[in-house]
Protein backbone atom coordinates (compact mmCIF):
# COMPACT_ATOMS: atom_id res chain seq x y z
CA UNK A 1 0.00 0.00 0.00
CA UNK A 2 1.35 3.42 -0.98
CA UNK A 3 2.35 5.75 1.83
CA UNK A 4 0.32 8.90 2.36
CA UNK A 5 1.85 12.06 0.95
CA UNK A 6 1.86 15.53 2.50
CA UNK A 7 2.86 18.95 1.24
CA UNK A 8 5.26 21.00 3.35
CA UNK A 9 6.28 24.61 2.81
CA UNK A 10 9.98 23.82 2.53
CA UNK A 11 12.42 20.94 2.91
CA UNK A 12 15.52 22.45 4.53
CA UNK A 13 18.42 20.01 4.62
CA UNK A 14 17.10 16.91 6.34
CA UNK A 15 14.20 18.59 8.17
CA UNK A 16 10.70 19.75 7.29
CA UNK A 17 7.57 20.59 9.24
CA UNK A 18 3.82 21.00 9.06
CA UNK A 19 2.03 23.80 10.87
CA UNK A 20 -1.53 24.79 11.72
CA UNK A 21 -4.48 22.79 10.44
CA UNK A 22 -2.28 20.38 8.48
CA UNK A 23 -0.34 19.52 11.64
CA UNK A 24 -3.55 19.14 13.65
CA UNK A 25 -5.02 16.81 11.03
CA UNK A 26 -1.94 14.58 10.98
CA UNK A 27 -1.32 14.56 14.74
CA UNK A 28 -4.87 14.35 16.04
CA UNK A 29 -7.13 13.05 13.27
CA UNK A 30 -4.68 10.54 11.78
CA UNK A 31 -3.00 9.97 15.19
CA UNK A 32 0.51 10.15 13.76
CA UNK A 33 3.36 9.24 16.10
CA UNK A 34 7.14 9.62 16.10
CA UNK A 35 8.76 6.92 14.01
CA UNK A 36 5.98 6.72 11.41
CA UNK A 37 7.03 7.30 7.81
CA UNK A 38 5.34 9.39 5.14
CA UNK A 39 6.20 10.92 1.80
CA UNK A 40 6.61 14.70 1.82
CA UNK A 41 7.05 17.24 -0.96
CA UNK A 42 7.61 20.97 -1.14
CA UNK A 43 6.55 21.17 -4.77
CA UNK A 44 10.04 20.41 -6.03
CA UNK A 45 11.61 17.54 -4.11
CA UNK A 46 9.87 14.33 -3.08
CA UNK A 47 11.25 12.60 0.01
CA UNK A 48 10.63 9.73 2.36
CA UNK A 49 10.56 11.15 5.89
CA UNK A 50 10.08 9.96 9.46
CA UNK A 51 8.14 11.87 12.10
CA UNK A 52 10.30 13.18 14.94
CA UNK A 53 7.65 15.28 16.70
CA UNK A 54 3.87 15.08 16.42
CA UNK A 55 1.95 17.85 18.19
CA UNK A 56 -1.34 19.58 17.29
CA UNK A 57 0.45 22.77 16.27
CA UNK A 58 3.54 21.29 14.64
CA UNK A 59 4.71 18.05 13.09
CA UNK A 60 8.45 17.75 12.42
CA UNK A 61 9.89 15.33 9.86
CA UNK A 62 13.40 13.97 9.40
CA UNK A 63 14.21 13.27 5.76
CA UNK A 64 15.45 9.73 5.14
CA UNK A 65 15.91 9.71 1.37
CA UNK A 66 15.02 11.54 -1.81
CA UNK A 67 12.53 9.73 -4.03
CA UNK A 68 11.95 9.73 -7.77
CA UNK A 69 9.16 12.21 -8.44
CA UNK A 70 8.14 10.47 -11.66
CA UNK A 71 7.35 11.89 -15.07
CA UNK A 72 6.37 15.53 -15.38
CA UNK A 73 2.66 16.23 -15.69
CA UNK A 74 1.44 17.79 -18.94
CA UNK A 75 1.32 21.62 -18.98
CA UNK A 76 -2.45 21.95 -19.31
CA UNK A 77 -3.92 25.32 -18.34
CA UNK A 78 -7.70 25.49 -18.05
CA UNK A 79 -9.64 28.75 -18.49
CA UNK A 80 -12.91 27.75 -16.87
CA UNK A 81 -15.96 29.97 -16.90
CA UNK A 82 -17.37 30.58 -13.44
CA UNK A 83 -20.33 28.37 -12.58
CA UNK A 84 -22.16 27.67 -9.32
CA UNK A 85 -19.48 27.24 -6.69
CA UNK A 86 -20.36 23.73 -5.49
CA UNK A 87 -19.89 22.43 -9.03
CA UNK A 88 -16.84 24.62 -9.63
CA UNK A 89 -15.17 23.20 -6.52
CA UNK A 90 -15.90 19.65 -7.61
CA UNK A 91 -14.37 20.46 -10.98
CA UNK A 92 -11.19 21.79 -9.34
CA UNK A 93 -10.84 18.62 -7.30
CA UNK A 94 -11.17 16.37 -10.35
CA UNK A 95 -8.96 18.27 -12.81
CA UNK A 96 -6.31 18.38 -10.08
CA UNK A 97 -6.44 14.59 -9.90
CA UNK A 98 -6.08 14.51 -13.69
CA UNK A 99 -2.85 16.50 -13.56
CA UNK A 100 -3.59 19.99 -14.88
CA UNK A 101 -0.96 22.68 -14.36
CA UNK A 102 -3.29 25.60 -13.61
CA UNK A 103 -6.92 26.69 -13.43
CA UNK A 104 -7.93 30.24 -14.32
CA UNK A 105 -11.52 31.14 -13.33
CA UNK A 106 -13.02 33.55 -15.87
CA UNK A 107 -16.18 35.59 -16.12
CA UNK A 108 -17.92 34.90 -19.43
CA UNK A 109 -20.93 36.76 -20.78
CA UNK A 110 -23.27 33.98 -19.62
CA UNK A 111 -21.69 33.40 -16.21
CA UNK A 112 -24.24 33.84 -13.45
CA UNK A 113 -24.41 37.37 -12.08
CA UNK A 114 -22.41 37.92 -8.90
CA UNK A 115 -20.05 34.97 -9.25
CA UNK A 116 -17.08 37.06 -10.39
CA UNK A 117 -17.26 39.38 -7.37
CA UNK A 118 -17.80 36.48 -4.97
CA UNK A 119 -14.86 34.54 -6.44
CA UNK A 120 -12.37 36.80 -4.66
CA UNK A 121 -13.63 35.42 -1.34
CA UNK A 122 -13.52 31.83 -2.56
CA UNK A 123 -10.13 31.56 -4.20
CA UNK A 124 -8.28 30.55 -1.02
CA UNK A 125 -10.81 27.78 -0.47
CA UNK A 126 -10.25 26.62 -4.06
CA UNK A 127 -6.49 26.55 -3.46
CA UNK A 128 -7.02 24.45 -0.35
CA UNK A 129 -9.16 22.02 -2.33
CA UNK A 130 -6.42 21.76 -4.97
CA UNK A 131 -3.80 21.11 -2.27
CA UNK A 132 -5.86 18.40 -0.60
CA UNK A 133 -6.68 16.79 -3.93
CA UNK A 134 -2.99 16.89 -4.89
CA UNK A 135 -2.08 14.99 -1.72
CA UNK A 136 -4.80 12.41 -2.34
CA UNK A 137 -3.76 11.89 -5.96
CA UNK A 138 -0.05 11.80 -5.05
CA UNK A 139 1.04 14.79 -7.08
CA UNK A 140 4.36 16.47 -6.41
CA UNK A 141 3.16 19.96 -7.34
CA UNK A 142 -0.13 21.64 -6.52
CA UNK A 143 -1.81 23.25 -9.55
CA UNK A 144 -1.94 27.02 -9.54
CA UNK A 145 -5.46 28.35 -8.92
CA UNK A 146 -5.33 31.92 -10.12
CA UNK A 147 -7.50 34.86 -9.18
CA UNK A 148 -10.64 35.21 -11.31
CA UNK A 149 -10.28 37.30 -14.46
CA UNK A 150 -12.48 38.74 -17.16
CA UNK A 151 -12.57 36.38 -20.13
CA UNK A 152 -11.12 38.90 -22.58
CA UNK A 153 -8.11 39.57 -20.35
CA UNK A 154 -7.41 35.86 -19.92
CA UNK A 155 -7.70 35.18 -23.65
CA UNK A 156 -5.21 37.88 -24.52
CA UNK A 157 -2.66 36.89 -21.87
CA UNK A 158 -2.60 33.17 -22.68
CA UNK A 159 0.38 31.75 -24.57
CA UNK A 160 1.23 28.40 -26.13
CA UNK A 161 -1.37 26.29 -27.93
CA UNK A 162 -4.90 27.64 -27.49
CA UNK A 163 -8.13 25.66 -27.81
CA UNK A 164 -11.73 26.55 -27.00
CA UNK A 165 -14.31 23.85 -26.41
CA UNK A 166 -17.17 24.36 -28.84
CA UNK A 167 -20.66 22.86 -28.55
CA UNK A 168 -21.76 23.95 -32.04
CA UNK A 169 -21.44 21.33 -34.81
CA UNK A 170 -18.43 21.31 -37.10
CA UNK A 171 -15.47 21.55 -34.71
CA UNK A 172 -12.84 18.78 -34.93
CA UNK A 173 -12.46 16.35 -31.99
CA UNK A 174 -10.29 17.57 -29.13
CA UNK A 175 -8.04 14.52 -29.45
CA UNK A 176 -7.38 15.43 -33.09
CA UNK A 177 -6.54 19.02 -32.16
CA UNK A 178 -4.09 17.82 -29.51
CA UNK A 179 -1.91 16.17 -32.16
CA UNK A 180 -0.35 19.54 -33.01
CA UNK A 181 0.43 20.35 -29.36
CA UNK A 182 4.09 21.00 -28.54
CA UNK A 183 4.33 19.13 -25.23
CA UNK A 184 7.03 21.51 -23.98
CA UNK A 185 4.63 24.48 -24.11
CA UNK A 186 1.38 25.21 -22.30
CA UNK A 187 -1.86 24.04 -23.81
CA UNK A 188 -4.62 26.46 -22.77
CA UNK A 189 -8.18 25.17 -22.96
CA UNK A 190 -11.18 27.50 -22.60
CA UNK A 191 -14.38 25.97 -21.20
CA UNK A 192 -17.55 28.03 -21.43
CA UNK A 193 -20.41 28.47 -18.95
CA UNK A 194 -23.86 26.89 -19.03
CA UNK A 195 -25.39 28.19 -22.23
CA UNK A 196 -22.06 28.26 -24.03
CA UNK A 197 -20.12 31.06 -25.68
CA UNK A 198 -21.78 34.10 -27.23
CA UNK A 199 -21.15 34.96 -30.88
CA UNK A 200 -19.10 37.96 -29.73
CA UNK A 201 -16.90 35.74 -27.56
CA UNK A 202 -16.39 33.32 -30.45
CA UNK A 203 -15.37 36.20 -32.71
CA UNK A 204 -12.84 37.41 -30.13
CA UNK A 205 -11.38 33.93 -29.71
CA UNK A 206 -11.13 33.43 -33.45
CA UNK A 207 -9.27 36.74 -33.80
CA UNK A 208 -6.80 35.59 -31.14
CA UNK A 209 -6.23 32.15 -32.72
CA UNK A 210 -8.19 30.06 -30.21
CA UNK A 211 -9.00 26.94 -32.21
CA UNK A 212 -12.42 25.25 -31.76
CA UNK A 213 -12.56 21.64 -30.56
CA UNK A 214 -15.40 19.24 -29.83
CA UNK A 215 -16.00 16.69 -27.08
CA UNK A 216 -18.69 14.88 -29.08
CA UNK A 217 -22.27 15.23 -30.16
CA UNK A 218 -23.88 15.57 -26.72
CA UNK A 219 -24.01 18.84 -24.78
CA UNK A 220 -22.04 18.53 -21.55
CA UNK A 221 -22.34 20.54 -18.37
CA UNK A 222 -19.41 22.90 -17.88
CA UNK A 223 -17.78 20.87 -15.11
CA UNK A 224 -18.19 17.63 -17.09
CA UNK A 225 -16.57 19.23 -20.13
CA UNK A 226 -13.59 20.41 -18.06
CA UNK A 227 -13.03 16.95 -16.59
CA UNK A 228 -13.44 15.20 -19.94
CA UNK A 229 -11.00 17.59 -21.60
CA UNK A 230 -8.42 17.12 -18.84
CA UNK A 231 -8.66 13.33 -19.13
CA UNK A 232 -8.33 13.35 -22.93
CA UNK A 233 -5.35 15.70 -22.90
CA UNK A 234 -3.65 13.82 -20.08
CA UNK A 235 -3.73 10.67 -22.21
CA UNK A 236 -2.78 12.55 -25.38
CA UNK A 237 0.34 13.87 -23.67
CA UNK A 238 1.52 10.32 -23.02
CA UNK A 239 1.40 9.27 -26.68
Amino acid sequence: MARRRFFVDRIAGDRASLQGQDAHHLARVLRAEPGQRYEITDGTALCLAEIELAEPRQVVFRVLETLDSGASLPPIVMLTALIKFDRFEWMIEKVTELGVKAVIPVEAARSDEGLFKAAAKRVERWRKIARESSQQSRRVRVPEIRDAMKLGDALRRSVGSKIRLEENPGAPPLLECAKTWDREADLCVAIGPEGGWTDAERATMESLDWLPASLGSTVLRAETAAIAAAAILNQASAT
